[in-house]
């Protein structure tokens, strides 16, 4: 079983920064694509930012280029989502995701539980 757990979230006011962090553990045997995913009340969960599984490639939704970061350490398996100049239409339950091959070489997708971002205006 593979557990991700993030945490980072919170209040914050328009203009500030977070730094968001999502830790894999468990039957892990190597992990691909991490990411970052939002979803608002009302709204549908959307992509915020991948990163491969080396670091080299990365996509950002065209709303957050520029003001986040997506970064990771494999050697912690963990996933960063550095979040600056934030806005109130930030506001939303940030989820992790990760493509993970298990000891038991078995592909899945897991996600975590998700943390909250609000900004004030």
């Amino acid at each position: 079983q593979v557990q991700l757990v993030e945490s980072g979230g919170g209040l914050v006011q328009a203009g500030g920064s977070l730094r968001l962090s999502c830790v894999a553990s468990g039957s892990i045997f190597s992990i691909d694509a991490m990411g970052w995913y939002r979803q608002a009340p009302g709204k549908q969960r959307e992509l915020v930012a991948s990163i491969s599984s080396g670091g080299g490639l990365t996509n950002y939704a065209d709303s957050v280029k520029g003001r986040f970061a997506i970064s990771r350490d494999n050697a912690k398996n963990t996933v960063y989502l550095q979040m600056n100049s934030l806005k109130p239409e930030d506001t939303a339950v940030y989820y992790c995701n990760a493509d993970v091959l298990t000891r038991g070489i078995i592909r899945n997708l897991y996600w975590g539980q998700g943390t909250q971002v609000t900004v004030s205006s």
